[in-house]
């Protein structure tokens, strides 16, 4: 390799960075601040009058009053569990707060979400269920409020 053949290679190079590592990322960035703007910033989910977690990512909740999200060999950050992954837990959960198992099961089967309208894989969102309970049980989620 020649000496001259040197100087455009680096001039290749350092725009290949300057486009690929700074302007490209600053657009993409840019365009879905303004055309997903909730979806960009993580889907936030407010709890009375506070940020209280993302709904894309899983919330890391080790208390054996709520529902944990899975712990497969997934990557840990799914959000969402399996409706039968849901109802395994719905005993540990009635065992450490007292609230009737019926009662749990209902609570998950009208928070279900499907991958597709109708005909898709059920799940259900871990941070919402856990939200509800909290809610709906304020003087055995004392001190989590």
């Amino acid at each position: 390799m020649k000496k001259n053949d040197i100087g455009p290679i680096v001039r290749i190079a350092v725009l290949s960075l300057v486009i690929c590592g700074l302007l490209f990322p600053l657009a993409v960035t840019g365009f879905a601040q303004v055309l997903f703007q909730y979806q960009a910033n993580g889907d936030i989910i407010q709890f009375r009058g506070r940020d209280a977690g993302s709904i894309l990512v899983a919330q890391n909740f080790t208390s054996s009053m709520f529902f944990h999200p899975r712990n497969d060999s997934a990557s840990g950050v799914d959000p969402d569990i399996s409706l039968q992954d849901a109802y395994s837990q719905i005993l540990r959960i009635h065992a450490a707060t007292g609230i009737p198992t019926d009662t749990l099961r209902q609570l998950v089967d009208e928070n279900v979400e499907r991958t597709i309208w109708v005909t898709g894989d059920s799940y259900v969102n871990v941070l919402k269920l856990n939200l509800l309970l909290v809610d709906e049980y304020p003087s055995i989620y004392q001190s989590f409020t």
